[in-house]
C-alpha cells in the first residue's frame, strides 16, 4: 500500500474520548473495506462512540447486538447476505477485550470453528474499560485495573488469543496497530479479499484506562511493538510471518507512559522483560518454520 485512502467514512461528532487508539483504528479499517461494510457491535465502549438513538457516526451500517453474541450475530448476517446474492457486503464483527477474550469467546470458538466468511476485530484495551476498567483475560502482567489495585495487581500473563484461533486452523489471522497505519490497512484489505474467517487483533491504547496522556496513544502503540509486548505478523494458512521486527527498547519506555504501571519498580520490569523474551523465543519457531 503506497498511499492512504483520503475518503473518510468515519464521520466526525463521534463520542470517543480524545486519543482513543479504538477509534483511531476504526478510522483506518473503514478506509480499507469500504462503504459496502457492515459492523456488528456488542456492549462496549463503541456502543457509546457510535452515538446516542438516531446517530450512526461510523458511517456504514452497524447492528448492535448483546455482549457475548459478536461472532454469532455477524455470522448469521453474512448468511443472510448470502442468501440473498450480496456477496460484496463484507460483514465484520468489532469487539473489546471483555466481549472477545472473555465474555464473547464462545461464539468467536464457533464461528472460526465453521469457517463463517466474517471479519472479527478485537479492539484489545487490556481491560474492560467501558465498565470501569476492571481486569480482563486480556489485562497483562503488572497493569492495574480497578479490580486488581496495588500490590494484588494482575500475575497471570496475558491469553494469547491468535494461537487459541490459530488452533481452529482458519485461513488467516494478524495483529495490527495504528502506530503502523499502512500496516493495519494493508492486513484489512488481506482480510476482505479473504474468504472463510479472519481475526485481526488490534492493540487500542485508552487513556482514561491506561491513565495516560491522550496525545501520547500512537507513541505509546509503537512501543508496544518496539519493546516486543504487542508483536505484529500475520497467519495465513497455519503459516507465521513476522511484518515487523521489533528493535527490543527498553520496557520501561513504555511502561513509563501509563500510570496503570506507575506501581511497578526496576525488578517488575526485568519480569516483564524476560517475559517477552521467552515469548520470542516461542514466536521465533514459528516464523522460522
Amino acid at each position: 500500500m503506497k498511499k492512504i485512502n483520503r475518503d473518510e467514512i468515519l464521520q466526525a461528532n463521534h463520542l470517543a474520548c480524545p486519543g482513543c487508539g479504538a477509534t483511531l483504528s476504526m478510522r483506518l479499517a473503514l478506509k480499507a473495506l469500504g462503504r459496502k461494510t457492515v459492523i456488528v457491535i456488542p456492549a462496549c465502549c463503541w456502543t457509546i462512540i457510535n452515538g446516542p438513538h438516531g446517530k450512526n457516526y461510523a458511517g456504514v451500517p452497524v447492528f448492535h447486538t448483546a455482549f457475548e453474541t459478536t461472532a454469532a450475530v455477524a455470522s448469521g448476517i453474512k448468511a443472510s447476505f448470502d442468501m440473498q446474492g450480496k456477496s460484496d457486503i463484507t460483514v465484520m464483527g468489532w469487539a473489546g477485550d471483555g466481549g472477545t477474550f472473555d465474555i464473547g469467546l464462545q461464539a468467536l470458538s464457533g464461528a472460526a470453528e465453521r469457517n463463517d466468511d466474517i471479519i472479527y476485530v478485537c479492539y484489545d484495551n487490556e481491560a474492560y474499560m467501558n465498565t470501569g476498567i476492571q481486569r480482563s483475560s486480556a489485562t497483562p502482567y503488572g497493569a492495574a485495573t480497578t479490580t486488581t489495585p496495588p500490590p494484588i495487581q494482575k500475575d497471570r500473563p496475558k491469553k494469547d488469543l491468535m494461537e487459541i484461533v490459530n488452533a481452529h486452523e482458519v485461513p488467516y489471522i494478524a495483529s495490527a496497530t495504528i502506530a503502523y497505519p499502512k500496516d493495519l490497512m494493508k492486513k484489512f484489505e488481506k482480510a476482505k479479499n479473504t474468504r472463510g474467517f479472519k481475526l485481526i487483533h488490534l492493540f487500542s491504547p485508552c487513556p482514561p484506562g491506561h491513565k495516560s496522556v491522550e496525545s501520547k496513544s500512537v507513541e505509546i502503540a509503537k512501543l508496544a511493538v518496539e519493546t516486543g509486548i504487542f508483536p505484529l505478523y500475520e497467519i495465513e494458512n497455519g503459516v507465521h510471518k513476522l511484518t515487523r521486527k521489533p528493535k527490543f527498547t527498553d520496557v520501561r519506555e513504555y511502561l513509563y507512559l501509563q500510570g496503570r504501571f506507575k506501581h511497578l519498580d526496576d525488578k517488575e520490569a526485568e519480569i516483564i522483560t524476560e517475559n517477552i523474551k521467552q515469548r520470542w523465543e516461542k514466536l521465533t519457531k514459528k516464523f522460522e518454520c
